[in-house]
């Protein structure tokens, strides 16, 4: 798949989600990025500001099977993973798939579930498949979990631990829409909703294509450089305890390469990097306590880093 190929596939992938989430061009856009450089979102929002809606635009515009799991304190892994069910018929287990098995699942309000619970989506996320009574079941391509959880209602949660968070590619907000944006928000859904009528863009295999073609984006290696450079930077600030991982590093090669492809490029700038690296790493720092207390967050450690990293000269654009 070429380079104006791809970016025209994306282009129409976007333009369909506008239709349902109006005047949030640059999440969506990222959100994207996300799925097609074969990572997982998490949504951190208020209520109400189409967290769940955006999830259900991209499953329809893509064409891509869809399942939903409310998490709550009573949620048990096998609810999530499916189990074994021994049929009396043939004398035999049978392997009942649960709602995991489908191109994107939304853990709606992923925190209000306990930890064994949240566990049951580590191996799913890392390695794409379901362990059931020690046998290993494929999950279906490709394969993309949005999580949601609100960022002001803590009692009765708990919270993700930094294995969990560090399996997301990037962390979003959708906040609030301007004026222009709400007033045609009550215009569009007079009777009913748009995310009802909005219909598949792109095929299973086309979606795979891009997702491949992405990885293909030239990344120099000046630019793998300056990601390492933000990487390393974010463990020895001195408002961290703890800085992204390796995975971070390559989070966010591929969500900028995801980028890149978006724009009709071959290869990525750190102006791409630049764009992304908020989403991708902000969640994975652990802020010290000390530094929390007086406002410091993962958003304004990462401006900091890349207010003061050296761009590569020969890649400034």
């Amino acid at each position: 798949m070429n380079p104006n190929e791809l970016a025209q596939k994306a282009q129409t992938v976007i333009n369909a989600v506008e239709t349902v989430i109006l005047g949030k061009h640059s999440t969506i856009e990222i959100a994207l990025s996300v799925l097609l450089s074969n990572g997982h979102l998490l949504i951190e929002d208020i209520p109400g500001v189409g967290k769940t809606t955006l999830a259900k635009a991209l499953s329809r515009a893509l064409g891509l099977s869809f399942k939903r799991i409310q998490f709550t304190p009573d949620l048990l892994p096998t609810d999530i993973t499916g189990s074994s069910i021994y049929n009396q018929k043939t004398g035999e287990f049978e392997m009942r798939p649960g709602p995991v098995f489908a191109n994107i699942v939304l853990a709606d309000e992923i925190n209000r579930t306990t930890p064994k619970t949240q566990a049951a989506l580590l191996e799913c996320m890392e390695e794409r498949q379901v362990t059931i009574d020690g046998l290993s079941h494929t999950l279906p391509r490709p394969f993309f979990v949005i999580a949601t959880q609100n960022n002001i209602e803590l009692a009765g949660t708990y919270p993700l631990p930094e294995a969990q968070m560090d399996r997301f590619a990037a962390r979003i907000a959708i906040g609030y829409p301007d004026r222009e944006a709400e007033l045609g928000i009550l215009q569009a859904q007079r009777h009913v909703h748009p995310v009802e009528s909005l219909g598949a863009v792109l095929t299973n295999e086309e979606i795979i294509a891009m997702q491949s073609a992405v990885r293909e984006v030239y990344v120099d290696d000046d630019v793998r450089g300056y990601i390492l450079d933000i990487v390393r930077a974010t463990r020895e600030h001195a408002s961290v305890s703890l800085g992204a991982s390796p995975r971070g590093a390559l989070n966010l090669l591929h969500v900028a390469q995801a980028r890149t492809a978006f724009q009709g490029r071959t290869a990525v700038l750190p102006d791409d990097v630049k764009a992304c690296a908020e989403a991708v790493l902000s969640h994975r720092l652990v802020i010290r306590p000390d530094q929390r207390v007086r406002g410091v967050n993962g958003g304004t450690v990462i401006a900091d880093i890349l207010s003061r990293i050296a761009v590569p000269i020969a890649m400034r654009s």
